[in-house]
C-alpha cells in the first residue's frame, strides 16, 4: 500500500494484551506498515453490510473502500502521531485495531474494529477494560465516538460506564467515561 504515511513510533510502552485475550489465543502488537494490507481487510469488513446495498459493480466498491480507507489512514496518523496504533491478532491472524492515544485529560479510543467473526466474543470489553484501568490509574477519563447506527457498540459502551455528551455529529456520538 504504498504512498500511505508511515505509522507513528510509538512513543511509549504500549496496552498490555488483557490475559483473558491471552489465553483466548489474542495478541496486541504494534501496527507496521506491512500490516496496512490486512488492516484495509478489516476495514473492508467493517463496511460490508453498509457496502451490500450499494448498486455498484465489485471493483468499483473495492476502489471505494480503499480510498476511504487511505484517507482515514492518513487522518488518524496525522491528527494522532502519539497514539498507540495496534492490531488484535488471533493466532497470529490480524482480525481488528485498536487505536488509542492516550493523553491528558483524557484518554481517546480513536477506533476500535474488529472482523465480524471476532465481533461479540468479549474482545472490545476486553480491551476497553484494560484501557480504563490505565487511565483511572492516572486519573483519566476517557472519550469515544460511535456510530449512531452502531447499537450493539453502543450499549456495550454504555455498560462499560460511557455515556452520551455533547461534541458528536450527525452520523457518530461522542461518548465520556469519566475517571472517577
Amino acid at each position: 500500500m504504498a504512498g500511505l504515511a508511515p505509522f507513528p513510533a510509538p512513543t511509549g510502552p504500549g496496552l498490555d494484551t488483557p490475559a483473558a485475550l491471552v489465553a483466548l489465543g489474542y495478541r496486541l502488537r504494534q501496527a507496521t506498515q506491512a500490516d496496512l494490507p490486512a488492516l484495509q481487510r478489516v476495514y473492508d469488513d467493517t463496511r460490508r453490510d453498509e457496502m451490500a446495498g450499494v448498486p455498484w459493480p465489485p471493483e468499483a466498491k473495492r476502489g471505494f473502500l480503499a480510498q476511504q480507507f487511505a484517507l482515514q489512514h492518513q487522518h488518524y496518523v496525522f491528527h494522532y502521531p502519539q497514539a498507540d496504533f495496534l492490531v488484535i491478532e488471533h493466532q497470529g491472524v490480524v482480525q481488528g485495531r485498536y487505536y488509542l492515544h492516550r493523553a491528558a485529560p483524557e484518554h481517546l479510543v480513536v477506533d476500535i474494529s474488529l472482523v465480524a467473526a471476532h465481533r461479540g466474543q468479549g474482545v472490545g470489553r476486553a480491551l476497553i477494560e484494560e484501557s480504563q484501568a490505565q487511565a483511572r490509574s492516572l486519573g483519566r477519563g476517557m472519550t469515544l465516538h460511535v456510530l449512531r447506527t452502531n447499537l450493539r457498540a453502543s450499549k456495550l459502551y454504555e455498560a462499560l460506564g460511557f455515556t452520551a455528551c455533547e461534541g458528536g455529529t450527525d452520523t457518530h456520538q461522542r461518548m465520556r467515561w469519566p475517571a472517577s
